[in-house]
């Protein structure tokens, strides 16, 4: 939303849809229920540059550097997380719509009045809103490493000619 030069109440994002899939793989490896675990979320791009983020995570209510989690259990969540995306479109041959359309009804949800929506980046009765990421210096080297990656992403789809180069995006869209 920083970079993109819209206003914060002409988009909104999905960003939950990884953060839940870590929030699953902690719940599932302490054992308790997920919405007991907080904190925990996912940045950047998606899949292997996707910048994992759990540096402040609590599992019900205790930090997870509090908790008995090997470096090597830590990086297979890590895996498991970046790679859970993909994993699906392997055993389905396609992408998944379920948590895509749980979250945007979550953030109608919110928008609505309910309760509010409590990932990163969401709509709810307040408008669109993000949370400015917080973590260690590995977490935000994490993050740059992965807005690079989707930056080089960017520049080669402008290149091959399939979207305009960024200092046109607001002649073909005068709301940008």
């Amino acid at each position: 939303m920083i970079h993109s030069g819209l206003k914060p109440n002409q988009l909104t994002s999905l960003a939950a849809l990884d953060s839940t899939r870590l929030q699953q793989q902690l719940a599932q490896e302490f054992g308790v229920r997920q919405d007991k675990v907080t904190n925990a979320y996912t940045y950047g791009g998606h899949g292997e540059q996707m910048a994992v983020f759990a540096s402040k995570a609590l599992i019900d209510g205790k930090p997870l550097s509090e908790l008995p989690l090997s470096d090597e259990r830590w990086a297979e969540i890590k895996h498991m997380t970046t790679q859970g995306g993909s994993n699906i479109i392997k055993l389905r041959g396609r992408s998944s719509f379920q948590s895509p359309a749980y979250q945007a009804v979550k953030m109608i949800e919110g928008a609505m009045g309910g309760e509010p929506f409590k990932w990163p980046a969401g709509c709810d009765k307040d408008g669109v809103h993000f949370t400015q990421p917080e973590g260690t210096a590995e977490e935000m080297a994490a993050l740059q490493a992965s807005y690079e990656h989707l930056q080089k992403m960017r520049d080669e789809i402008i290149s091959l000619g399939i979207i305009p180069a960024v200092a046109d995006w607001k002649t073909e869209n005068p709301n940008l």
